[in-house]
């Protein structure tokens, strides 16, 4: 065994929860325990949880998981949200320092933190902390969010389950769509990154080349945060549809911003909420749906004519934790958190875990990646993109977006169509 200092060590989950952060939380305390974290004679002592993340670790609000049961645990992994309660804070140099103070108060030598690219940087400062101050504390972030945004990562722990969910939801609302036809908008997470929304092209099942070789199936039109939004271009792309089909299926992130790049959401939502990071919440208001309801109405109303049927529906909180994870993101997300406990248990000081894909991107491919540590610092506060390569035009994804997805969200289901 590697020399190992002698102490407890503590886990964390922070930002929005998802259907299988659980299993990120459930990986560390496995892969601690295989170490003999807990046993007697073995360096760590302890498996903490922090309540509600570092919120709760400077509170001293902490769950002991060292005798935590296996069968419980197996449960716990399979359940979504956070299961230890999770924070939106986002610690500044003060607050790490009492985050510090707490980790000496209780012994603490091992601090693991699950969550997206702020919670790496909360890891990062806090790090660098313990380093300036002489005590060995081992930082490791752990990948998650549904967002995909997470830099190096060829995508997040929680984004193959909400596409899961956004490709079905989808599906099942273009079914909707094609019964009672009319023009329908769904707004997606997703404020800088916009892989949440282009998942809802995998609702495409059944091209049928109809209509000037397109498809026919919905979303027929798909609007990212790395293309610029423009009111009038969507109006004519939307009036074009339904004029030859009395329906369009439409999927928007809710973080579209004109060329300017100011936000689509922070014009139609007045006096909005702020979040802690100076954010306009944008899931949960459907002012962006309405908006843009309304704009549709408004334009397509022949003159003495009657408005279209137009409905929106914003997907909101409902996409994170899902009870249908993928069979790839339990995988991946529980094997996460046992490769951070290897590398802390290993020698490793600080890192974050990133997932490779090590197979080539094409339909047919077989899928497989790898778990790599990578420096806090190619991940803290940065913002993965969309890339080129995934988008076709302004309003759709391409054929390799959807290569790249498919492996991911697993199999969905098959209907027929008259």
């Amino acid at each position: 065994m590697p020399d190992l200092v002698a102490g407890n060590a503590v886990i964390g989950q922070s930002g929005g929860p998802t259907a299988v952060i659980n299993q990120s939380l459930v990986g560390v305390v496995e892969g601690l325990r295989a170490a003999g974290a807990g046993t007697p004679g073995n360096p760590i002592k302890k498996i903490l949880g922090m309540r509600h993340g570092v919120t709760g670790l400077t509170n001293d609000d902490l769950y002991d998981l060292t005798d935590y049961p296996h069968d419980r645990l197996q449960l716990l992994a399979q359940t979504p949200s956070a299961g230890l309660g999770s924070t939106r804070d986002k610690p500044d140099a003060a607050y790490c320092e009492r985050i510090f103070e707490a980790c000496q108060r209780h012994g603490i030598h091992y601090f693991f933190y699950i969550g997206g690219n702020d919670s790496s940087d909360t890891c990062r400062i806090v790090n660098e902390l313990s380093n300036q101050k002489g005590y060995e504390l081992r930082c490791f972030h752990i990948p998650k969010t549904v967002d995909n945004d997470l830099m190096i990562n060829d995508h997040t722990p929680g984004f193959p389950s909400a596409a899961r969910f956004v490709a079905k939801a989808c599906m099942a609302d273009f079914l909707d769509n094609i019964s009672l036809p009319g023009i329908k908008i769904n707004v997606i997470m997703g404020r800088h990154a916009g892989f949440l929304t282009a998942a809802s092209a995998l609702a495409r099942r059944d091209d049928r080349y109809e209509f000037e070789g397109a498809s026919s199936d919905g979303p027929q039109l798909i609007y990212l945060p790395e293309v610029p939004f423009d009111m009038d271009q969507f109006v004519e792309d939307v009036a074009k549809l339904y004029d030859k089909r009395q329906r369009v299926h439409i999927a928007v992130s809710e973080g579209i911003s004109d060329k300017d790049g100011n936000a689509i959401g922070a014009q139609l939502i007045k006096d909005g909420q702020v979040d802690a990071h100076g954010n306009v919440q944008l899931s949960g208001s459907g002012a962006i749906g309405d908006g843009l309801s309304d704009l549709l109405k408004e334009r397509l109303t022949p003159a003495g004519g009657k408005a279209p049927r137009v409905r929106a529906d914003t997907f909101g909180y409902v996409q994170r934790c899902f009870p249908d994870q993928s069979p790839v993101d339990m995988k991946e997300a529980r094997g996460v958190g046992r490769y951070a406990a290897r590398l802390a248990t290993s020698g490793d000081l600080d890192g974050s875990v990133a997932i490779i894909r090590t197979s080539p991107i094409g339909e047919g491919q077989p899928y497989a990646c790898k778990y790599e540590r990578i420096e806090l610092s190619d991940v803290a506060a940065k913002t993965k993109h969309m890339p080129a390569e995934f988008i076709d035009g302004h309003n759709n994804v391409s054929q390799k977006f959807l290569d790249y997805c498919r492996p991911l969200v697993g199999d969905l289901p098959l209907y027929e169509r008259i």
